[in-house]
């Protein structure tokens, strides 16, 4: 269940507890799981339950995948129930921190830009575009919010069209323009007695709306399974006739940044990779009732720890570690000839 879903159509605090027991049978997917049930726990209303779970996340932030990410998340929450001074605190942090992952950025700067900080959002998306798309020459999916975000604010300020803006325009999609879509005029039409208007309103409405629908129709990244080489190791000589898909580790792991490549040259966006291991591989060929021998078992299980919420995006951000483990910089490694 998504917890975008409306309010009317399911029970938001019974998913949540839901979401809070899976947590807890798998503890190494509790920060996806929790995430979620908080998210589930906002819509509900129950703001202060919503804070637990991201103080529960942060009691232990050297384990967390996405530190930055909870903060933000609890900062936007505390935010709408009254507590803003910790919540422009939390803000200041992450912004501080410059986190390498685009959603942190976002939702700090959307939480700014809700409350009428125009200016101060507009600075926080800024510093955002400017560490993650420097000499980048084709912004990943997931920084595309931040262009969006970026252009929405600068038309509210009344703000001239400059790089990040055209950027922005080229990397949009829908038949309506960010201008069409961003223009702060476009409340007064709301209130018009003009059918005309009214009918190019609802015809934006419906373009924002298919932009949402488009993003929120891949909740999770189109993964592919990637293998350290002691689980690899592991995993064919318990089960040799899996050697077939894996001749070596070092071919498993160009096949893995081969297959990204073409999927993105191909348009597909919003990539990832999932990592297995053997125990974790053992246990889902059982739940399937299925042998761990079975080749075809593979990109179901990477389906499944993807929606778990185990995918690391892909391409890693500039700077960022190779996806492969190696300790080097992307571009250094995998990333070397993209």
């Amino acid at each position: 269940m998504r917890p975008d879903t409306p309010a009317e159509n399911v029970d938001h605090t019974a998913e949540a507890a839901r979401l809070e027991r899976t947590a807890g049978l798998y503890p190494e997917d509790a920060e996806a799981l929790l995430l979620r049930a908080a998210a589930h726990r906002e819509l509900s209303g129950d703001r202060p339950t919503a804070t637990t779970l991201y103080d529960r996340l942060l009691s232990s932030p050297d384990s967390l995948e996405n530190p930055h990410l909870v903060r933000a998340l609890k900062a936007s929450n505390l935010w709408e129930y009254g507590h803003e001074a910790e919540a422009r605190a939390i803000i200041e942090g992450v912004r501080a921190a410059s986190p390498k992952d685009p959603a942190p950025w976002v939702i700090v700067a959307e939480s700014l830009e809700s409350h009428d900080e125009l200016e101060a959002a507009h600075e926080t998306f800024t510093e955002a575009v400017h560490g993650l798309l420097t000499d980048v020459a084709e912004p990943p999916y997931t920084t595309h919010p931040l262009l969006f975000g970026r252009h929405r604010v600068r038309r509210m300020l009344g703000k001239s069209h400059d790089e990040w803006d055209a950027l922005a325009d080229s990397v949009h999609s829908l038949p309506i323009t960010l201008d069409e879509l961003h223009d702060p005029k476009r409340v007064w039409s709301l209130g018009s007695e003009n059918p005309a208007e009214l009918e190019a309103e609802i015809l934006r409405l419906r373009a924002e709306l298919g932009a949402y629908r488009q993003a929120l129709s891949r909740p999770f990244p189109v993964a592919i399974l990637h293998w350290p080489a002691s689980e690899l190791t592991e995993l064919l000589e318990a089960y040799p006739t899996l050697a077939s898909e894996y001749p070596t580790h070092a071919e498993h792991l160009a096949s893995i940044e081969q297959s990204l490549r073409e999927l993105s040259a191909s348009g597909t966006p919003n990539l990832g990779i999932v990592t297995g291991t053997v125990p974790s591989y053992e246990a889902f060929a059982a739940s399937e009732l299925s042998s761990p021998t079975d080749a075809t078992l593979l990109p179901q299980y990477a389906t499944t720890l993807a929606a778990r919420g185990r995918a690391v995006a892909w391409p890693p951000q500039r700077g960022a570690a190779c996806w492969c483990g190696s300790g080097q910089a992307y571009g250094q490694c995998h990333g070397s000839t993209a």
